[in-house]
């Protein structure tokens, strides 16, 4: 039975939106219908955010803060009528909402929601934030921090590091805000990077399982693959061919679509080949291929003398290590200029022309906005830990480049909190870098740590990452435009500030607690970085020494950024407003600053008289994108995550020139995102339904269009060609257009209706898409690529012999492909007697075996009946 339901009309609105006084109106509470309103519970229960408030939060900005960082009671006895609770509304989008609870059954809670609809949920679907105030987390936090300062002095950083929270000034990474000042054996650090695989299967699945098991903990991983030998090189243990590193690369990819499958938390998974490798092109084209490193981002490790040579127009070796030398199995771990640097042997694999190479990675990257590009050696030469450890990799999102079993220890300064008088308030600023700076410090001892590796690596080195979020903010708010020349000059003054303060407080701190361990001053001043800074930041470390190896980085803020109601990063706004999708639903964002505006402005129309510095990010050139990263870049030790928004009609060229306006500007690497390119986007701008729901314009309307399949012609000529295969004669026909170039491909193989004649028939088809979409790539090399994947599959048994086998339908389907591309066609090799004529796929084991006999249906491979 249930218990007494709380009234209707006793429901309050929950975010104080709705009252008439604003902030300035006595708190509404909620009471619990069984008429208690004594004890700390009931308050814990009834305290909500309002208007006003220093930590106040929207509606989606308390839900995140409730769902992703608020501490839960897993004890589901525990819920009470009047209980604040997250319910899933959704159980197959995981949707969920905030309310109270209103009946309690047995088996059954019945949460009211702020909109006044009732659902009815398990508990298990019912959690119950113990923490539902920011100014609870924010405590929590503070104190879990300051725990690890000296007894004497825990209270002084507790008070501070409560300031430098209040507010949302100072935003800690989210495994930080999740886990600190708790008894949960969980990692406060939101990204790795694990050494290069060892080239051996040994050292592939170690790596899996090292992956496996940081991100099973929540944590994103980085991976270079360029220690793993090429596809098709030779393997002496097992006297074969190797797969290739794209294929191990494959199998960490799918591995993380598990992980993320089997838990509400995304895997986060940055796969990199540096631009040497023999099996590049492989791996650039790699996420285009459907079902192919779906879960992992992957970026391409660019050298200089790389970038040379395409601007030369020169020769490319694609080389490897000589596996056969004898220090191979024990020196070998990616780094191709270590190795040189001994003396060891390289073979030269392939030799390609490099602008050929160059605009292989660009057109994929303008097709799909992948891969991204890092310049490693760049990024090393400025990188301060480069006498001691180089970096291998990046990241997920591509702000961190770090060396082996190093982490990302993130926290972001809020700077649409640092107004004054229409400018900065530069001593508030001063004081949160400061104070943030020995945060991010101590995180590093309150941390628990699940690998010995890796806690020996940051001890060692005491890596942090401050950020910011809130720069869009706080442009407009300064009335300077992001991305216009005064904007950048405005941007190098206040991100010279964060630095500079940053370093002299590491340096201070280094004076009372000691320098990272590999410290070392001439080297560390001899960095690419530190020669750019001030010297008054130079002559301080060279005094006091560092606490820190690195301070800086730029990292995506996407959830806490929208959590605290500001822009996210760098970035600029995104839209005015947007309809955000996410598991938490699909939610209609009104930028703050706009909302203002709009007040202030009430008889002004947004289209026409909103003033320039409200710029939103496709209103923005490509290149006014990236005078910005590279503006802030300048300022960073680290490096930025940034995407450099295009238009869906920007061209494959501008995408090439951008790229290598990025090198230019010195960035250390970057990714170029054209609108719709990509066949989900989480932000997307309102569509006409969506506006009607919004109760402001928006500021810019666009959507990505979806790419349109070339209309068929009336007439075609085609040639059919008939191949022998497994399962039988299979009849491929390729079809051209009026210029000659393949247009469509049919495959015709066994009896209409059965499942093999389907598949067949589907193959075809998906064949034909490829060639039909709007593509940079040419229609005959598309056919090719496709002949290639095709080529060498194999299935249970072959046909034919030597030269002449083939593997599989798709392998058979291939050699007529090759003979249609080949300018002299050759003869087809005679056929040979099908094996089962008629026979279908046996549902059991899959062999084109399953024929109608004595009644019935028999498979002659497995002995499966449907009798």
């Amino acid at each position: 039975m249930l218990e007494t339901n709380a009234p209707s009309d006793a429901r309050t609105d929950l975010h104080g939106t709705g009252s008439k006084n604003g902030a300035d109106e006595a708190d509404e509470t909620i009471k619990p219908s069984n008429g208690s309103s004594d004890g700390a519970d009931d308050k814990r229960r009834t305290r909500r955010l309002r208007p006003g408030d220093a930590n106040y939060l929207s509606e989606l900005g308390e839900k995140i803060f409730l769902d992703r960082y608020a501490l839960k009671d897993m004890d589901k006895s525990n819920l009470q009528v009047g209980d604040v609770v997250l319910v899933c509304t959704d159980t197959d989008t995981g949707q969920r909402e905030i309310g109270t609870i209103d009946q309690i059954g047995e088996a059954e809670v019945v949460v009211l929601l702020a909109d006044g609809e009732r659902v009815t949920r398990a508990p298990e679907h019912v959690d119950r934030p113990l923490e539902i105030h920011p100014d609870d987390l924010q405590a929590r936090v503070a104190r879990g921090i300051a725990a690890v300062e000296a007894k004497g002095r825990r209270a002084e950083w507790d008070e501070k590091f409560r300031w430098l929270l209040e507010g949302w000034k100072f935003v800690p990474g989210g495994r930080i805000l999740t886990a600190a000042g708790t008894d949960q054996d969980l990692t406060y650090y939101n990204c790795y990077v694990i050494p290069s695989p060892g080239d051996s299967r040994e050292g592939i699945i170690h790596t899996l399982s090292q992956m496996t098991e940081i991100m099973s903990r929540g944590g994103g991983v980085g991976i270079n693959l360029s220690s793993l030998r090429p596809r098709y090189a030779y393997v002496k243990g097992v006297n074969g061919r190797s797969s290739g590193s794209v294929s191990w690369g494959s199998l960490y990819s799918f591995v993380t679509g598990l992980i993320e499958q089997g838990g509400s938390r995304r895997g986060a998974l940055m796969l990199i080949l540096d631009v040497w490798h023999p099996d590049l092109a492989e791996f650039i084209t790699a996420k285009r291929e459907m079902g192919r490193m779906t879960n992992a981002n992957i970026s391409v490790g660019i050298t200089d003398d790389f970038m040379q040579a395409v601007d030369a127009d020169a020769e490319w070796p694609l080389v490897f290590p000589d596996t056969a030398h004898e220090a191979y199995d024990t020196e070998w771990d990616g780094d191709l200029t270590a190795w040189r640097a001994k003396g060891y042997p390289v073979v030269e694999h392939k030799t390609v022309r490099a602008r050929d190479l160059w605009n292989t990675i660009v057109e994929s990257a303008w097709s799909s906005a992948e891969p991204g590009l890092w310049f490693i050696e760049r990024a090393n030469k400025m990188s301060n830990s480069s006498y001691y450890a180089p970096l291998v990799c990046t990241n997920p999102c591509g702000e961190q480049p770090l060396p082996g079993w190093s982490v990302c220890n993130l926290g972001a300064i809020n700077l649409s909190r640092f107004t004054k008088d229409g400018g900065v308030d530069w001593e508030s600023l001063r004081r949160t870098v400061r104070y943030a700076v020995r945060f991010l410090d101590d995180v590093i001892d309150a941390t628990p740590y699940f690998f010995e590796e890796n806690e020996r690596q940051q001890k060692r080195e005491r890596r942090i990452g401050l950020g910011t979020m809130g720069l869009a903010e706080l442009m407009i708010r300064c009335e300077v435009r992001y991305g216009s020349p005064e904007g950048n000059q405005f941007i190098d003054r206040l991100y010279e500030f964060i630095a500079t303060e940053a370093y002299l407080a590491s340096a201070d701190y280094a004076a009372e607690k000691g320098s990272f361990p590999m410290f070392e001053a001439e080297p560390f001043l001899e960095s690419g970085f530190m020669k750019g800074m001030p010297n008054e930041v130079r002559e301080a470390v060279a005094a006091k020494g560092i606490r820190n190896v690195t301070l800086l980085t730029q990292a995506p803020t996407g959830t806490t950024g929208t959590m605290v109601g500001t822009s996210t990063g760098i970035e600029p706004y995104y839209s005015w407003s947007y309809v955000r999708q996410s598991r938490l639903g699909s939610h209609i964002e009104t930028a703050g600053v706009f909302e203002e505006w709009l007040r202030q402005n009430p008889d002004s129309d947004p289209d026409e008289d909103l003033p320039d510095y409200f710029v939103t990010a496709m209103e923005l050139t490509p290149e006014e994108h990236v005078g910005v990263q590279a503006a802030i870049q300048r300022w960073v030790d680290s490096s930025i995550s940034k995407t450099c928004n295009v238009p869906n009609d920007y061209t494959v060229e501008q995408t090439r020139e951008l790229y290598e306006y990025m090198y230019r500007l010195g960035c250390k690497g970057g990714t170029v995102y054209r609108d719709g390119s990509r066949d989900e986007q989480v932000l997307r701008s309102l569509d006409e339904d969506d506006s009607e729901k919004a109760e402001t314009r928006s500021g810019l309307r666009s959507a990505g269009q979806p790419a349109e399949v070339q209309p068929r012609p009336n007439r075609m000529i085609g040639t059919t060609y008939r191949v022998a295969t497994p399962l039988g004669k299979a009849y491929v026909t390729v079809n051209r257009n009026s210029h000659n170039e393949p247009f469509e491909v049919f495959v015709n193989l066994g009896k209409a209706g059965t499942d093999l004649s389907a598949d067949a028939e589907a193959l075809g088809r998906l064949i034909s898409l490829i060639q039909r979409l709007p593509s940079p790539i040419p229609p005959m090399d598309r056919l090719q690529r496709v002949a290639e994947e095709l080529e060498g599959i194999g299935g249970s048994r072959t046909i034919g012999f030597g030269a002449e086998q083939v593997r599989s339908l798709p392998d058979g389907i291939a050699r007529a492909l090759r003979l249609d591309l080949d300018e002299e066609p050759q003869e087809i090799a005679p056929l040979q007697a099908e094996l089962f004529p008629g026979a279908d796929l046996c549902p059991s084991c899959g062999h084109a075996s399953f024929v109608r006999i004595e009644g019935c249906r028999k498979c002659f491979s497995c002995g499966y009946s449907e009798c």
